[in-house]
């Protein structure tokens, strides 16, 4: 066990401060961030407690759209009438991620710093991860890859230093891109707003930089716009068991219809990538096209352009654009009870 300090912050300024000392860590749920530790990932020589700091609020916004505080609990999120009822896609991907007792401690700002669930990153018998050690290569390449990335991965062999095909294993971050939601972050420098799809950083020539949040930085809330999916929304995650597992792929499809045509759509993978996985210009195309299964199709092939497959993942280019059509024609049928295949 590493010795750290322990420290208990009253005020957003003060966790600040505190969060400014080289090797310091906030801790809210502490459901990725302990495991981390005891697997010998992560180190924090200080650990600042920001559980007591007024950040756990659902709030109507003025412009109709909502302001979630960074340590709203994901069970209280899902369960929230507000969300529940304007914003379903949301509830029903944080339902289907992790077990009921991880959903009760886990926050909502630890949710967007969920650190990879690659198994050559959280072992550490395993030397080549540049994304733990930076520059020693990426061991997943060569290795046992089912659940890695088809999309936005460097791969320049598993000996570069740059090469990362780790995955993002969150489930309300895909609900979040497909809702254009915005982070809320404060730190010495004041105040800024993060666009969701700025948040998460695909690996690049960095892979060991997952975020646009800077080390001295707090996240204080996610705001979502006024909805507009309400009443077509559908969250499909494909996984190897039930529950208590994480996605091979997840679909996060929101749209706004118009009689049997779309009139706008939000649309997200998970599983994927190393962040969620949004492509623009497949929502774009879907607009003022009838709903079916043809143009959902042309879709899902926009959204997954481009995607590689590895030794044991290839399979998950079908599945996800299997899964894009299924989310979309669900979506448009008005169904908003999202299920697990």
């Amino acid at each position: 066990m590493n010795s750290f300090n322990y420290e208990r912050a009253a005020a957003p300024g003060g966790a600040i401060r505190s969060g400014s000392a080289h090797g310091a860590k906030f801790l809210a749920g502490g459901t990725n961030l302990v495991d981390l530790m005891k697997y010998g990932v992560e180190s924090p020589t200080i650990l600042i407690d920001i559980n007591h700091l007024d950040l756990a609020q659902v709030t109507q916004s003025a412009d109709g759209g909502v302001s979630i505080g960074a340590l709203v609990r994901n069970s209280d999120l899902a369960d929230h009438t507000l969300i529940k009822n304007q914003y379903p896609l949301l509830s029903q991907a944080l339902l289907s991620g992790a077990s009921p007792q991880l959903r009760n401690m886990a926050t909502t700002g630890g949710n967007l710093l969920q650190r990879t669930r690659c198994y050559y990153f959280t072992d550490v018998s395993f030397p080549a991860c540049n994304k733990r050690t930076p520059g020693s290569g990426c061991a997943a390449i060569k290795g046992y890859n089912r659940i890695h990335a088809i999309l936005g991965q460097t791969d320049k062999g598993s000996i570069s230093g740059e090469s990362c095909i780790a995955t993002h294993p969150s489930d309300m971050c895909v609900a979040m891109a497909a809702l254009d939601a915005k982070v809320q972050v404060e730190g010495p420098k004041g105040r800024r707003t993060i666009p969701f799809a700025e948040f998460h950083k695909l690996p690049g020539a960095t892979p060991w930089i997952e975020t646009a949040l800077h080390a001295d930085e707090l996240i204080v809330s996610v705001t979502l716009p006024p909805p507009k999916f309400a009443k077509n929304a559908y969250y499909l995650k494909a996984r190897d068991r039930n529950s208590y597992a994480f996605a091979l792929i997840s679909v996060a499809a929101g749209l706004e219809m118009e009689g049997d045509h779309v009139r706008s759509a939000g649309l997200a993978l998970g599983g994927v990538a190393l962040k969620p996985w949004r492509k623009v210009e497949a929502e774009k195309w879907l607009m003022a096209k009838a709903a079916g299964a043809e143009s959902f199709r042309q879709a899902a092939e926009i959204l997954l352009q481009g995607a590689k497959g590895y030794e044991h993942n290839a399979f998950k280019i079908e599945l996800a654009k299997q899964g894009v059509v299924r989310a979309l024609t669900l979506a448009s049928q008005g169904t908003t009870e999202g299920v697990q295949a």
